[in-house]
């Protein structure tokens, strides 16, 4: 069977072809998705700054939901500072620091920041980390007193030099460097343990909320004790919500944030999923049913010597899988590579960390050989079907036709997923959320699919309509075009319909992007009062004093801290308990001045306390109105319980939830304020006193609040959902290309008839550059009406009009898209069928 699959193959190179683009793209967008996957599971930063550390302490950083993946919590949770003592006392831990990081940053003596090798919210360390790093080489002595400091080595400064450092929320001060540190990871400012502890507020005598705690725990152990010393930190902090890392996961316990990263990756991979699966399953039954068609003769009489059904289906299946394998290894090692560049996107984006890697194992590989080979052979048969179960005389008879009727149960259920869809398309309408809008592009999809089914049924009907209206006079070329049409509705239908795919895909997707970032950014300009924000992106958060100087400023009516940070909201949904993470805003009472997020019901003036404001869309969902109270997880992992004082309706631009700043206090990794929402009267002395206000203090910047018209304040998911649908949209047009020069191809015995019985190669070429008009006509028309209901329902949703918002140029891109793809993988095949002499090419055929 393999070795007769292989010979009817080498017959049928330029339809195998596309099946064979359509499996390496497939097989590359599979594996990429896997691999991001797989990172997200088991990805692992290095140890950085804690190389040194053969075990590390550190509390939980995520939350775990029944019956759920973990969800990352960002925010340093803190680890009581009594346990450093307990560990201690192990045998065989030789040492146990108590590690706290806490905002700090060197000035140079210009006055401007020095970039932290780092992230400068946790800059600045007590003295005593230094023995968790990894061989570090010191040059000078440890800092003593509150007046000295140590840099890293690459700081530019030498030992005995005064250096100016903003550190803890403090203003500005000079230090004496007393030390240059020189390990991996060490960069930062290192002080005297307890100037360190009241810098950050984590003295046992301070009255802070964090006081008498550090951020993790570092042990150095005796050689050869590690496993033992770790199973005995395991037993003795069991119970406490503490959690052991050793090996690669203690890069986990240097930046909490990662957490959130590898969750990222791990939603990236189950949306992305969906989508290429759904794509690539599309794509290449569509090119196996190209593929089936053209050997169709070659079936039906292998049925008149005797096959059975069931053996020309293996036959099918068979000849697939030689094809796909040969695609399957290049498309999967060009996975591997998609997925590293997509990881530098990210990266660059800011939205993964950068020393985060990716894990390259052999499981996406392996999922992507048993998907996609399921997949080829599941199509393959299904195309064969009809064939393989037909009589051998009518399946002959028909090898050189198609069926004159088109299945009417495939033409039913295509046009029930095309009202399925436009019931999809409502969503937006009733909730005015991401998730409601991302159903847009879903019900684009299932309409096309809906296409591909019933495709056949409504060009057929199209075409005989076009035909019987067609007059006595019209060119030979048109006749035969359209005569075509009616004839060939399935051959037709079958280019069409991913040709139309890929213009809904395009829309749906990027409009849907763009929709919902206009809205936000409506949101966010209509109820942002504020001209202004004060920021030291460089400090890793505003000095205490900056408030106090703002509002001092000539020209300031009104100045308020703002901030974010990540929360789990614990709910009911249909009697089952759900938790999701939600960004949410940190507000004060006094903050009307400055930002209106549409409050209808209550007032931020009563944000105090364990009190919460949240979105009219949160509120209707999680049965959170006025006065209700809601359960959260903040961002460290503490359980609240907060009272609602206000609903808004601006959820978009402001979130699900705001927390009031005494709810936050405490739970935050730094404790200091983002941001200073600032509202002028306008005038350029207040601008220019603000200016003045950030030139003399290093690290403050001042922005405009209005929205950047270069695209600075785009997201950075939207980039990625722009790299996504390039990618995808550059597989689908890639298969549908090889897809039209095949059916072309195929056609060569119908060219070589024609001109036998006089029609010239002009006639030819004119007749089929008229199917390929009808091919872009037809899927122009079919991509624009499947996209209208969805994109109309989303601009009617969310912005109040029934269109999208996006950029103009997308439609009449997509028109010249489809036009020159239909154009030339149909001119450039008809040309080359036309150099063969029509006696040969019927030979061949």
């Amino acid at each position: 069977m393999l070795h007769l699959a292989w010979r009817m193959a080498a017959h049928r190179i330029s339809s195998l072809l596309a099946v064979a683009c359509a499996v390496l793209g497939g097989a590359a967008m599979i594996a990429a998705t896997g691999v991001l996957a797989e990172s997200g599971l088991r990805s692992q930063l290095p140890p950085g700054r804690l190389g040194g550390a053969d075990v590390v302490v550190a509390a939980d950083q995520e939350f775990h939901p029944s019956g759920d993946l973990p969800i990352a919590l960002p925010e340093r949770a803190a680890v009581p500072g009594r346990v450093v003592d307990r560990l201690a006392a192990l045998p065989g831990v030789t040492a146990a620091v108590g590690d706290i990081g806490f905002p700090a940053a060197l000035v140079d003596a210009r006055g401007q920041v020095v970039p932290a090798a780092g992230d400068p919210r946790t800059a600045g360390h007590g003295w005593s980390s230094t023995e968790l790093l990894a061989d570090p080489r010191t040059e000078g002595r440890a800092p003593s007193g509150a007046g000295e400091v140590a840099v890293d080595a690459a700081a530019g400064v030498a030992v005995g030099e005064r250096v100016r450092v903003v550190a803890g929320g403090r203003p500005a001060a000079s230090y004496r460097v007393s030390a240059l540190v020189d390990a991996p990871g060490a960069g930062g400012v290192y002080f005297a343990d307890g100037t360190a502890a009241a810098l950050a507020g984590r003295d046992a005598g301070g009255g802070g909320p964090r006081a008498g705690t550090v951020d993790l725990i570092g042990l150095r152990v005796a050689d050869g004790a590690g496993e033992r010393v770790a199973d005995a930190v395991r037993e003795e902090v069991a119970g406490t919500g503490l959690v052991v890392a050793t090996g690669a996961d203690r890069g986990e316990a240097v930046e909490p944030g990662v957490g959130s990263a590898r969750s990222l990756l791990i939603l990236l991979a189950g949306s992305l999923g969906g989508i290429v699966l759904l794509i690539t399953g599309f794509v290449v039954a569509g090119a196996l049913g190209v593929a089936v068609a053209g050997q169709r003769r070659d079936l039906a009489l292998m049925r008149a010597v005797g096959a059975t059904p069931k053996q020309i289906r293996r036959l099918a299946a068979a000849q697939s899988t030689v094809v796909a394998g040969v695609a399957l290894v290049p498309g999967t090692a060009v996975g591997y590579l998609l997925a590293g560049r997509f990881r530098d996107l990210l990266a660059d984006r800011g939205v993964l960390p950068d020393g985060l890697p990716l894990t390259v194992g052999p499981l996406p590989a392996l999922a992507t050989l048993l998907l996609v080979t399921a997949a080829v052979r599941l199509s393959a048969r299904c195309a064969a079907w009809r064939t393989s179960r037909m009589p051998a005389t009518e399946a002959v008879a028909e090898s050189r036709s198609e069926p004159r009727t088109p299945s009417r149960v495939r033409t039913r259920a295509g046009l029930l997923l095309i009202l399925g869809a436009c019931g999809l398309a409502v969503v937006p309408l009733l909730s005015r959320t991401v998730v409601g809008a991302s159903v847009t592009s879903v019900a684009g999809i299932v309409a096309a699919i809906g296409l591909a089914l019933s495709g056949p049924a409504l060009v057929g009907r199209a075409g005989g309509a076009a035909v019987r209206r067609l007059r006595p006079g019209a060119a030979a070329p048109t006749w035969l075009a359209l005569a075509n049409v009616r004839a060939y509705a399935l051959r037709l239908a079958g280019v069409v319909s991913p040709l139309a795919m890929a213009v809904v895909f395009v829309l749906t997707y990027v409009f849907t992007q763009t929709t919902v970032l206009a809205a936000t950014s409506g949101d966010t300009r209509a109820g942002t009062l504020a001209q202004y924000e004060v920021t030291a992106p460089g400090l890793g958060g505003l000095p205490s004093d900056t408030l106090s100087a703002v509002r001092e400023v000539p020209g300031v009516r009104s100045a308020a801290p703002a901030g974010t940070t990540s929360v789990v909201w614990e709910y009911e949904e249909f009697g089952d308990p759900v938790a999701e993470s939600a960004p949410a805003m940190i507000l004060a009472p006094d903050t009307r001045d400055v930002v209106d997020p549409g409050v209808t019901d209550g007032s931020l003036e009563h944000l105090t306390g364990a009190t919460v404001a949240v979105g009219a869309e949160a509120a209707r969902t999680r049965d959170a109105g006025l006065g209700k109270r809601v359960r959260l997880v903040l961002g460290d992992g503490a359980r609240v319980e907060a009272r609602v004082v206000a609903v808004y309706d601006r959820g978009l631009g402001f979130g699900p939830v705001v927390l009031s700043r005494e709810l936050a206090a405490g739970h935050t990794t730094t404790g200091l304020d983002q941001r200073i929402l600032v509202r002028t009267d306008g005038t350029p002395g207040a601008e220019r006193g603000l200016s003045a206000l950030a030139a003399g203090r290093p690290g403050l910047a001042v922005a405009s609040t209005a929205a950047d018209g270069g695209g600075a304040d785009t997201p950075p998911e939207v980039w990625v959902n722009l790299a996504v649908v390039v990618v995808l949209l550059g597989y689908l047009l890639l298969s549908i290309a090889n897809k039209l020069v095949a059916a072309t191809a195929q056609r060569r015995s119908e060219i070589a008839a024609l001109r036998l019985v006089g029609t010239t190669p002009r006639q030819i070429r004119a007749m089929m550059r008229r199917e390929a008009a009808v091919v872009a006509v037809a899927a122009l028309a079919s991509g624009l009406l499947l996209s209208a209901v969805p994109l109309a329902l989303l601009g009617q949703g969310f912005l109040g009009r029934p269109w999208p918002a996006g950029p103009a140029w997308l439609l009449p891109a997509a028109a010249a898209t489809v036009a020159l793809t239909s154009w030339l993988t149909v001119e450039l095949p008809t040309r080359h069928a036309l150099r063969t002499p029509p006696a040969e090419a019927l030979r061949a055929a």
